[in-house]
């Protein structure tokens, strides 16, 4: 399948922004959808809207089919065991939260240590704060390469016989570094710990398997991998969850509820409290089912082409920094000097070019930097080398509006 195919999927990108045909460079913080998403969600709403396995009427054991299929898709993405580890999660945000609140809750007393990398995004950083804050464990920081990379000696260095939780983001929102998970989590669990898997820059775009990664607990998000906004997965292995606790309680979740205790259903639904995210879950699988047709491989190797152009061409505008090693995913974060990045961005959305601008919910890896903020494009499936030379045009043109004193 050619990218005009692939781009003709988008209706969204078929417009106009600021009179200029719109270049879309903001993917990292959330894809575009497909035809066979949108029509999936309508469909769900105009056919079969119903709660799911509350009932026994036509709409609603449907509505139960396509989300527990949905689920099924999930398991198969990311290769675990069974159904039961995979837990639908409003994204990535509430399935980190979820860990910390309950196996961390749980697993972490005085002296404890919890091991992250500067690199992290907000959210996995401040839900470790607040447990460690709450059980009297330490957090500690793996070091960073200058490049930005992780040097594995680091890692052995870090984590101790003390470290009950190591969490790290597989590819990295900012530099685009892609982390040696499977040797973590080697290091990690020699040592006795778990280990977190950050996967919502990764799901979008590497094949993921759980059992060869070996990780305790991956979390995601649809919203950046062509599938809607509030809908996110939470796998853990299932030992792991069968000892841990529910964060929500409610309807759906329950077994027996008397007048002074409650049972637990079994997993996975004993972590999804309430009324689930139904459309956002069937939409997941459609988006699943759309990037399987297209392939992670062709995906992964699409953006390392367009990562490779858009380096080759960045590095030739005078005064412009890259930051990331050179070996990353689908994103390059850059400064231009004297200009501020969120200037940046609006003379490009001027030129019909959107990318992200601002700390990027990273701001100990900004400090780590020295700077403020960064301008970031990000790159998906739909994405060309054209669409690159336009912004490399249009930092040019940044660069020449500021220079003359505006």
């Amino acid at each position: 399948m050619n990218i005009q195919d692939i781009r003709s999927m988008f209706p969204i990108l078929n417009q106009e922004v600021n009179g200029k045909p719109l270049v879309y460079l903001d993917s990292a913080a959330t894809s575009q959808k497909p035809v066979t998403v949108i029509e999936t969600l309508d469909r769900y709403y105009r056919e079969y809207n119903s709660n799911v396995h509350r009932g026994v009427h036509t709409l609603g054991t449907k509505a139960t089919d396509a989300y527990e299929n949905a689920r099924e898709k999930v398991r198969k993405f990311i290769n675990a065991s069974s159904i039961q580890e995979v837990i639908f999660t409003r994204g990535t945000t509430t399935a980190i939260n979820t860990i910390a609140a309950s196996y961390g809750r749980d697993n972490l007393g005085e002296g404890d240590e919890i091991v992250i990398t500067y690199m992290e995004h907000h959210a996995n950083i401040i839900p470790w704060q607040q447990i460690a804050k709450r059980t009297g464990a330490k957090l500690k920081y793996i070091p960073l390469q200058e490049d930005g990379s992780i040097d594995l000696k680091d890692v052995e260095d870090i984590v101790t016989s003390q470290t009950k939780i190591v969490a790290v983001m597989m590819v990295s929102n900012v530099l685009g570094a892609i982390n040696p998970i499977k040797e973590i989590a080697e290091i990690a669990h020699r040592n006795g710990a778990v280990m977190v898997v950050d996967g919502a820059q990764a799901a979008p775009h590497l094949k993921i398997d759980v059992k060869d990664l070996d990780c305790d607990f991956l979390a995601f998000s649809g919203h950046k991998m062509c599938g809607p906004t509030g809908i996110g997965v939470l796998y853990g292995k299932k030992a792991l969850l069968e000892k841990m606790e529910p964060v929500e309680t409610g309807g759906e979740m329950i077994d027996f509820v008397d007048l002074y205790d409650s049972t637990w259903k079994e997993l996975p639904w004993k972590f999804e409290a309430g009324t689930p995210i139904i459309a956002g879950a069937i939409g997941l699988g459609a988006a699943i089912d759309f990037l399987e047709d297209i392939g992670l491989d062709n995906i992964l190797a699409h953006e390392h082409k367009l990562a490779s152009h858009a380096i080759e061409r960045l590095s030739q505008v005078e005064g412009l920094t890259i930051y990331g090693p050179k070996h990353r995913a689908g994103v390059v974060t850059f400064n231009i000097e004297d200009v501020h990045p969120h200037d940046v961005a609006t003379v490009l959305d001027a030129e019909g070019i959107a990318v992200r601008a601002g700390h990027h919910c990273a701001q100990p890896l900004m400090k780590w930097l020295k700077v403020s903020a960064t301008a970031r494009a990000s790159f998906y499936l739909y994405n060309t080398e054209e669409e690159i030379d336009k912004l490399v045009e249009g930092l040019i043109k940044t660069k020449e509006y500021f220079s003359n004193g505006f």
